[in-house]
């Protein structure tokens, strides 16, 4: 799963770009200060978006702490800042691209959205789930649970990506009928989720460990193998 890094202070675009982002499948973290950022970036992240006017220091000084610490990390700045002298210095620094504001968020989804694609035909990566006693490779569609193989059926492998992209939140059953719709066309009614869903509980949730739970009268939730 790709990890992102929203550096900006401007607190509705900020939630409005990670919202955004989760929709689509990413792993999102949010920071609105340069300090908070710096404590965020122990982690390395695939991209990140940085504004270069922050409230306690420069977008531009911490482009550069992210490159010597991640240089595969792609980065584009967000910025008022219009002027070509600007624009160059982000890319001096190791930017890669530069949104004016005011823009797209629209737009700027799909320019990351083509960004992963460019680099996934160049370096093909795995989407892997692992916590030790379960483990999906969501790319080979093979898993195994306390080591022994388990065989999932595509639905299944989709919804269960689903889950663990977006681990910890409340998935509605109109959201995740809207993810699951075939590119078919075929048809995935209520029923056939909680089907889904129960045979996949049936198979994973074994020995204590709990993976999925109900949320009443909202959805699921996948919270990841923690006992019972």
């Amino acid at each position: 799963m790709r990890k992102i890094i929203i550096i900006e202070d401007d607190t509705i675009l900020n939630k409005t770009l990670a919202y955004n982002l989760v929709s689509d499948g990413y792993e999102v973290v949010s920071a609105y200060t340069c300090s908070k950022a710096r404590e965020l970036l122990e982690d390395n992240y695939d991209l990140a978006l940085l504004d270069i006017n922050m409230p306690d220091g420069s977008g531009l000084d911490l482009c550069t702490e992210i490159k010597k610490q991640s240089p595969q990390t792609y980065i584009i700045f967000l910025t008022a800042n219009d002027r070509e002298s600007d624009m160059l210095k982000g890319y001096e620094v190791g930017g890669a691209d530069y949104f004016t504001k005011p823009f797209s968020v629209a737009v700027l989804c799909r320019k990351i959205a083509a960004v992963f694609e460019n680099i996934e035909q160049h370096h093909p990566r795995h989407d892997l789930y692992e916590d030790g006693f379960l483990y999906i490779d969501f790319s080979e569609q093979t898993a195994t649970l306390d080591g022994k193989n388990i065989d999932f059926t595509p639905k299944e492998y989709r919804t269960l990506l689903l889950f663990v992209t977006n681990s910890r939140l409340i998935l509605t059953k109109t959201q995740l009928l809207e993810k699951l719709w075939d590119v078919d066309g075929n048809f995935v009614d209520e029923h056939t989720l909680t089907t889904i869903i129960s045979r996949i509980r049936k198979k994973i949730e074994l020995d204590g460990h709990k993976y999925i739970k109900t949320a009443y009268g909202m959805g699921y939730q996948w919270i990841g193998g923690g006992m019972e």
